[in-house]
C-alpha cells in the first residue's frame, strides 16, 4: 500500500479498505477510546488510590503506636500510681499555712541545736509558683565548719522540705573571747503547698 493509494481511501466505504489501513484505523480508534477511558475515570481513581494508600500507611503507623501503648498499658498504669503515691509523699512534705510558722522555728532551733548562733533570721516575700509558694529566709549564722555541717544535715532532716541556696562562708575577724572564727550567709528556702484557692 502507498500513499497514492491513503489519498483514495473512502470514509464512507471503509469496508473496501486494505487490511493494513483498517488494522491500523481499528488500533487508533482502541487507543482513543483507552486515553478516554483514561482521562475521564481511571486518572480519578489513581490519585484517589494513591491518596488512601498514604492515610492506609498513617492509619498503620498509629495503630502500631495504639498498640504498642495498649500492650504496656498495665505497666503505664503501674507507673502512674507510684508517681501518684510519691507526689502525695512530696506534697505531705510541704507544709500548709498553718504549719509554716511552726517551720520556721524549727529552721532557727536547729541553727542554734547545731552551736550556731543567728546575727540576721530575715523571712522574705513568699514567692508563689504552679502549685506551691517559696519562702525564703535570710540568714546569717557564725560558728565553725563543722557547726555548718550540723545546721545543714539537720535541715536535710527536717520532716518537711528545707533547702539552702547562695552560701558564702567567709573567715570573720577575730575579737577577745570569740572562738566563731566563721560567718556563713545563705538562703534558706522551705515551700508550702497552694490549695486550689490560693493558687488561683
Amino acid at each position: 500500500m502507498d500513499l497514492n493509494q491513503l489519498n483514495e481511501l473512502d470514509l464512507q466505504n471503509i469496508g473496501e479498505w486494505p487490511g493494513i489501513a483498517k488494522a491500523f484505523l481499528i488500533l487508533l480508534l482502541c487507543g482513543s477510546v483507552a486515553g478516554a477511558w483514561y482521562y475521564f475515570d481511571s486518572r480519578d481513581q489513581l490519585a484517589n488510590l494513591e491518596t488512601v494508600e498514604k492515610k492506609e500507611l498513617g492509619l498503620r503507623k498509629e495503630f502500631e503506636s495504639k498498640q504498642q501503648k495498649a500492650a504496656n498499658l498495665d505497666a503505664y498504669r503501674q507507673q502512674l500510681a507510684e508517681m501518684q503515691e510519691s507526689f502525695g509523699a512530696m506534697l505531705r512534705q510541704l507544709p500548709d499555712s498553718t504549719q509554716v510558722a511552726a517551720l520556721l522555728v524549727d529552721v532557727s532551733q536547729t541553727g542554734l541545736a547545731a552551736g550556731l548562733e543567728f546575727e540576721l533570721f530575715q523571712p522574705l516575700g513568699e514567692q508563689k509558683k504552679e502549685f506551691y509558694a517559696e519562702l525564703p529566709i535570710r540568714i546569717r549564722v557564725t560558728g565553725r565548719y563543722g557547726e555548718f555541717g550540723n545546721f545543714i544535715s539537720g535541715l536535710a532532716a527536717l520532716p518537711r522540705i528545707v533547702t539552702i541556696h547562695n552560701l558564702n562562708i567567709q573567715n570573720r575577724k577575730p575579737t577577745p573571747g570569740d572562738d566563731a572564727p566563721l560567718s556563713l550567709d545563705a538562703t534558706v528556702k522551705t515551700y508550702r503547698y497552694l490549695d486550689e484557692g490560693s493558687a488561683q
